[in-house]
């Protein structure tokens, strides 16, 4: 519930509104969520509380930490299904990297989630609540971090919960994170791009992009049969944005396939005009994965191109991979699978 939802029904149950600011804060601010333990609610609000309402927190079934500091956590959710959230240090802030959906329907060929398919949505309780439990886990809950919606599933695909969820995490009545500390990523669903540009919490966003060519997109990402490329860059060259923001463009660069000089030349030529950066993702290679990453001098020749033309550019720094916690590799085999 949002604060205003929990308002309303801490008053429907004859309680005071007022409670709500303070259960929230609990929940949020300190990650608390056994009401015995919210020590400024009276003992019959406590009590009350207790036999009357459940507050919902993802389990931790497992943890695993990579060399280089990530970690990923396999999640499990009321319904056991399961889903993969990362924490990756020093990128240079704290970043959490998290899911909105179990699997993905997008079904991105160079992707290990979208070869799981959609199996559900996740609640806006769901996705807000995977940053409670990894801050309170990892001990961030008093730090400043980051948040990138880039983990399993399309943000943008489940609307309605991921916006709820935001403004969950944004309320300064509970973890207050800035909307500028977090960054939404999307392969570009153009209607939902749309409605994005009018909603008063607009986070950082990153486009996916991936391809210079309607057919090579296609290809690649199959929903830009149904929302071209050109459709796309329309909608984010008239993307409002506040002073010195840009579109981060994600572009996984894959050998033989997209990483040639023509390409980065093609790309220049279509980000013209649009306030942009662009994110070179190298390959995070598997071998369920039908391609293969360029060589480190390809990559580097790519993004020097796209600099002579006057463009941000850089290049991902794969993280977490022997754990399959870098970009593109979250999967959950069986997510009914207890692993605890």
């Amino acid at each position: 519930m949002e604060l205003a939802e929990l308002e309303n029904e801490l008053e429907l149950s004859g309680v005071a509104r007022y409670h709500a600011r303070q259960i929230y804060r609990w929940i949020y601010r300190h990650g608390i969520e056994d009401f015995e333990r919210m020590t400024n609610l009276s003992h019959d609000l406590r009590h009350q509380l207790t036999t009357t309402t459940k507050i919902s927190t993802l389990k931790i079934s497992r943890k695993a930490q990579s060399s280089d500091g990530t970690v990923k956590f396999l999640l499990k959710l009321k319904d056991d299904h399961q889903i993969e959230s990362v924490f990756i240090p020093d990128t240079p802030a704290q970043t959490l990297c998290i899911s909105t959906q179990v699997g993905c329907a997008m079904a991105c060929t160079f992707c290990l989630t979208g070869n799981m398919g959609l199996i559900r949505n996740l609640s806006a309780g769901e996705i807000s609540g995977q940053v409670r439990v990894l801050a309170k886990n990892l001990n961030l809950l008093n730090q400043r971090f980051n948040i990138v919606l880039m983990g399993m599933g399309e943000p943008l695909h489940n609307y309605d919960a991921t916006m709820k969820a935001l403004r969950l995490l944004t309320d300064k009545a509970g973890i207050a994170i800035s909307p500028r500390r977090i960054t939404l990523s999307t392969v570009g669903l153009v209607p939902a791009l749309k409605r994005l540009a009018t909603e008063p919490l607009i986070p950082n966003l990153a486009v996916s992009l991936h391809a210079t060519s309607e057919v090579s997109r296609a290809r690649l990402v199959p929903v830009n049969r149904k929302y071209s490329l050109a459709e796309v860059l329309d909608v984010c060259a008239k993307f409002p944005l506040k002073h010195r923001s840009r579109i981060t463009f994600e572009y996984v660069l894959l050998k033989n396939v997209n990483d040639s000089l023509e390409e980065a030349k093609t790309l220049a030529k279509l980000l013209r005009g649009v306030r942009s950066k662009v994110n070179l993702i190298p390959l995070n290679e598997s071998v369920d994965i039908p391609f293969e990453r360029p060589d480190d001098g390809v990559v580097d020749r790519f993004a020097k191109e796209l600099a002579r033309h006057h463009l941000t550019v850089s290049v991902r720094k794969s993280r977490g991979h022997e754990i399959q916690a870098a970009c593109g590799q979250l999967i959950v085999g069986n997510t009914r699978e207890s692993t605890s």
